[in-house]
C-alpha cells in the first residue's frame, strides 16, 4: 500500500492537508501528516532550541512508524520549507522511501540553510535581525507568521479565497528561527531516491519554461534533465492543498506512480528552441561589434533612428552563444535595419533574479553609447524588451526621456513573479505605467503564454486601461513564449510584421 507522508511548509501544520488527505484516503492510499514541533506538533519546551534537526527527528519518527509495518511504500512529500526536513530524513532512511515529492519546493543543497530559499530579501533580513537580537544564529527565537495581506511574500496566493486566507492566517504559528538558520546536512545517499517535482504555475515556471532554462544552460536544471526527473504541473498558487485539494490529490497519486513530463537533456544533435531559425527570412546586414553591443546598420550615412533590443533572462553567465547572437534578436535587428533604423543588440548581466540593478545599468550605458554614435539620431530611440527583460522596462516607463519614442515588449514579465521575492523593487512595470504619460507602448502577447507570465501581462493592461496609457496590443494566435523560433506560422509572422511596423511608425512619425 502507498503511504503518503505529508510535511507542510513554513508557519503551517497538519491542518492544511485535511482535504487533500481525505481525498487520498478515499482513493485507497494511507496518509500520515507530520506534526512538526512548534508548528502543529508538540510545543517546544522551555529553553529548548527548535531547529531543523528537531523537525528532521519529527519526520523520522513517522517514517520509522510506517516502515515498521510490512507492505508499505512510502512517498514523502515536502511543501515549501518542509522539503528541508524531508530531504534530511530521507537521506538517513533511503531504504524505506520509494519516492520524494518536491511540492512547489526548491532544490536545497548540502550546507545551505532553508533561509536561502526564502524569496523575499526583506524577510531574510528580518530573520537575521531577529537572530542577532536573540544572540544566536542557529537556534532560539521565532519569526512571527505573516499578516493576512503578507502571505504573498512567501509565495503566490492565487486560488485562495478570502475565507481560506483568513483560515490560513488564523491557524499560522511562529516559525522557529533555528529551522531557517541551521544548514542542511546531507550525506549524498538521498540522491538514490526517485524524485518528482510538482510545479505550481501560478507561483513559478512550468515545464515548458524549465525546458527553455535547461536549453539556455542553467546548471541545476540541466542536472535534473540528465537525471530524467519527472515534473507535474498545477495551475494554481503556492498553497495547492488549500486552493485545489482535489487536483493536488490526483497529482500526488500520479507522482507516486512515477508519472510526469521529463526535461530533455542538452544534446548536440538537438537544436534548442532559442537557437532555431528566426521565423522570417531576413537578409544579412552590416554589423559592428563593440564591447557588449552590436549595431546592425541600415543603408545610408544617417543619422538613423535606433531600436535597442533587450534580451530576457536570467541567462547563466556561461551560456554560449550569448543572447546577442540568438536568432530571434539578430533577426529583429536585421529586420529594422532593412527598414531604415539601426538595430541594436546587447548582452547584459541578468544572470539571476537578484541582478536586475546591474542589468539595468548595462542597458542604460548601452543606450547612451548608441545615442552618442553619429550615425544614430539621438532623439529617436525605441527600447524593445523580451521575456524576463520586461521588468527593466519600468525605469523607462517612469518619467520617460523626450528622446524615447516607443517601448515595446514581447511575451514580457511585467511584474516580478511571486517566487522571485522582488515585489518591493523598482523593477515593476505595472506600477510604472501610470507615469508613462503618452509614451507609446507596443505589447506583443503570446496566446499560449505560461500562466504566471500571462497574469502579469493582464495586470499591466488593466492598470494601463485605468490610467489611460498609450498601449497597442499585438496578439500572436497560438503563439508560445519565444514564438519567433518556436512557431513559424503565418499568424506569428504577421504579428512580427505588425509589431515591427508599429515601432518603426512611432520612431519615424
Amino acid at each position: 500500500m502507498t503511504v503518503f507522508i505529508l510535511v507542510a511548509g513554513a508557519f503551517t501544520g497538519p491542518q492544511v492537508w485535511r482535504e487533500t488527505a481525505a481525498l487520498l484516503t478515499e482513493d485507497g492510499a494511507e496518509v500520515r501528516t507530520v506534526a512538526l514541533t512548534a508548528l502543529g506538533g508538540r510545543p517546544g519546551g522551555p529553553g529548548e532550541a527548535v531547529d531543523l534537526e528537531t523537525h528532521v527527528a519529527d519526520v523520522l519518527a513517522v517514517i520509522d512508524a510506517v516502515a515498521a509495518e510490512p507492505g508499505r511504500e512510502i512517498v514523502l512529500v515536502g511543501h515549501d520549507y518542509g522539503i528541508h526536513p524531508v530531504l534530511c530524513a530521507a537521506d538517513r532512511r533511503t531504504g524505506a522511501i520509494a519516492r520524494i515529492v518536491h511540492l512547489d519546493a526548491g532544490m536545497p543543497r548540502d550546507g545551505v540553510p532553508a533561509l536561502a530559499a526564502v524569496p523575499d530579501p526583506g524577510v531574510r533580513e528580518e530573520v537575521m535581525e531577529l537572530a542577532a537580537g536573540s544572540g544566536v544564529r542557529s537556534a532560539g527565537g521565532e519569526l512571527p507568521p505573516p499578516a493576512r495581506d503578507a502571505w504573498s511574500r512567501w509565495g503566490s496566493t492565487a486560488g485562495l479565497s478570502a475565507a481560506t486566507l483568513d483560515g490560513l492566517t488564523a491557524l499560522a504559528a511562529p516559525q522557529p528561527l533555528g529551522t531557517l538558520l541551521q544548514p542542511l546536512r546531507l550525506t549524498g545517499a538521498v540522491a538514490d531516491v526517485p524524485v518528482t517535482g510538482v510545479l505550481c504555475t501560478g507561483n513559478g515556471p512550468g515545464v515548458e519554461m524549465l525546458q527553455i532554462m535547461v536549453d539556455v544552460g542553467d546548471p541545476a536544471l540541466r542536472s535534473l534533465a540528465e537525471a530524467r526527473v519527472p515534473f507535474l504541473e498545477l495551475p494554481t498558487g503556492h498553497w495547492p492543498m488549500l486552493s485545489c485539494p482535489a487536483a493536488l490529490a490526483e497529482t500526488l497519486i500520479e507522482a507516486a506512480s512515477g508519472g510526469g513530463s521529463r526535461l530533455a537533456p542538452a544534446d548536440a544533435s538537438r537544436t534548442p528552441a532559442h537557437l532555431r531559425p528566426f521565423l522570417l527570412d531576413v537578409p544579412e546586414r552590416p554589423r559592428e561589434r563593440t564591447g557588449n553591443t552590436d549595431l546592425y546598420l541600415p543603408d545610408g550615412p544617417g543619422p538613423h533612428p535606433a531600436v535597442v533590443f533587450v534580451h530576457g533572462g536570467p541567462v547563466p553567465a556561461a551560456a554560449r552563444p550569448t543572447p546577442r547572437d540568438w536568432p530571434a534578436l539578430t533577426g529583429y535587428a536585421r529586420r529594422v535595419a532593412g527598414h531604415g533604423a539601426v538595430g541594436v543588440v546587447l548582452d547584459h548581466r541578468l544572470h539571476a533574479v537578484t541582478d536586475y540593478e546591474v542589468a539595468a545599468a548595462d542597458v542604460a550605458d548601452a543606450v547612451e553609447r548608441v545615442r552618442a554614435d553619429p550615425r544614430v539620431d539621438a532623439d529617436r530611440i525605441a527600447l524593445w524588451f523580451f521575456s524576463g527583460g520586461g521588468p527593466l522596462a519600468a525605469d523607462w516607463l517612469t518619467d520617460p526621456p523626450r528622446w524615447l519614442r516607443c517601448v515595446a515588449a514581447n511575451y514580457p514579465i511585467l511584474s516580478p513573479l511571486p517566487s522571485w521575492g522582488l515585489g518591493a523593487t523598482r523593477f515593476h512595470p505595472v506600477r510604472a505605467v501610470s507615469r508613462a504619460g503618452r509614451l507609446p507602448v507596443v505589447l506583443v502577447r503570446a496566446e499560449r503564454e505560461s500562466a504566471e507570465i500571462a497574469a502579469t501581462v493582464e495586470e499591466f493592461l488593466t492598470e494601463a486601461g485605468r490610467c489611460g496609457a498609450n498601449v497597442e496590443v499585438v496578439d500572436v494566435p497560438e503563439g508560445r513564449h519565444g514564438f519567433e523560433t518556436l512557431d513559424p506560422t503565418d499568424g506569428a509572422r504577421e504579428a512580427v510584421h505588425r509589431a515591427v511596423g508599429a515601432v518603426l511608425a512611432r520612431l519615424k512619425g
